[in-house]
């Protein structure tokens, strides 16, 4: 089948994560995939994906061979695949714009960006690197708020001729312009804001969908979300979060059967704890009413490891994109989307979403 061909903006732990997966789901595993939910998407499988280019701003990253960068500093997600052999392919230095917020510069090094001294790359220089890497897919993995940087990406992968997976909550494929754009281009495109294979999103979205199904009211709910990588201490700045709490809100909002007032609903990221490194722990609480307006109220408590819990979806995502390019398909994959993604164009619930995305899987249905 030949390999899928992406490249990477942001070698953190979400990156480094998908990279090991791409070398742990070897061939060797074909009847042991624990953690997957496909072993094979359109004849592709895990292996069969390959990062021929890839950008960061952080020292101790650029420059170095992707097999190394994404064991650097100050990544600190769980290592279950060591034994990676060098790519050959180089991280450069990224666009900075607003991928760093300033009040990072305050952490001890191992817990933060240290900003590269080079000089940032024009487009025309980020579009040439894609062009000759034969990139034909880029993973946007930029801190949250970051959203000239974003665009900025999204702009290359235009003018390079390649698809886009925007895996972070700046509003992309939910935003018509840019959509349009992309399917003007003949490219695909999955967005916005990834969800985790079984993280505190899909679990609230799950419980809530139950609510609305045995016929529970539901009156109000947080989710609150701790952890101690640097998505977390990059969301310490209140002002980088309106577009992630817009994310992870709709995506509840959406599933419940009628919608919560504002005051009635507190989704999005709570503290920074650093010694929970890429550990995050959700708290999530639940009130309603059942027969007879008899009232009840459900907590729980879900830990998991943030990055390989992404990279279980976006494994997928890789792959569904390509299966796009090759059908000829353009703009906004809905049915991914949906099924991958907290903010997609179009929400649908968990059940919809998947049984979507088995069918465009199947060749049964477009996008």
């Amino acid at each position: 089948m030949g390999k899928i061909k992406i490249a990477i903006v942001g070698i953190g732990n979400c990156a480094s994560s998908l990279i090991q997966g791409i070398h742990y789901y070897n061939e060797s595993r074909a009847d042991d995939a624990i953690g997957l939910m496909h072993w094979d998407i359109g004849g592709y499988r895990p292996s069969d994906i390959e990062v021929v280019a890839a950008f960061d701003v952080d020292k101790r990253k650029v420059g170095k061979d992707v097999s190394e960068a994404i064991f650097e500093k100050p990544n600190c997600t769980a290592i279950f695949c060591k034994d990676i052999p060098p790519s050959g392919v180089k991280v450069r230095m990224g666009k900075i714009l607003d991928g760093f917020s300033e009040h990072m510069k305050d952490y001890p090094e191992d817990q933060t960006f240290v900003l590269a001294d080079e000089d940032e790359p024009t487009e025309e220089e980020v579009v040439k690197v894609l062009k000759e890497s034969g990139a034909e897919m880029l993973l946007n993995y930029l801190p949250v708020g970051s959203e000239e940087a974003t665009r900025f990406y999204a702009e290359c992968a235009l003018q390079a001729g390649i698809a886009f997976i925007n895996n972070i909550p700046v509003f992309i494929a939910s935003d018509p312009v840019w959509a349009k754009r992309f399917e003007d281009h003949g490219l695909p495109i999955i967005g916005d804001d990834i969800k985790a294979q079984l993280g505190a999103t899909i679990t609230h979205r799950t419980l809530t969908d139950l609510f609305r199904k045995r016929g529970v009211k539901l009156e109000r709910t947080y989710q609150l979300n701790t952890g101690g990588n640097t998505d977390f201490l990059n969301m310490l700045n209140r002002a980088r979060l309106a577009s992630k709490k817009e994310s992870k809100t709709e995506a509840v909002q959406s599933v419940t059967a009628q919608r919560l007032k504002d005051e009635n609903i507190h989704v999005g990221p709570s503290d920074y704890v650093a010694w929970q490194k890429d550990n995050k722990v959700c708290f999530l609480r639940m009130e309603g009413k059942l027969f007879g307006d008899v009232p009840m109220n459900l907590e729980l408590r879900l830990s998991v490891e943030d990055s390989p819990n992404s990279a279980g979806v976006a494994i997928d995502a890789i792959r569904c994109c390509k299966l796009a390019l090759e059908r000829g398909i353009a703009g906004v994959l809905y049915s991914p989307s949906a099924f991958f993604m907290k903010h997609p164009p179009k929400q649908y619930t968990d059940d919809e979403a998947y049984r979507m995305t088995e069918e465009f899987i199947q060749g049964k249905r477009e996008r």
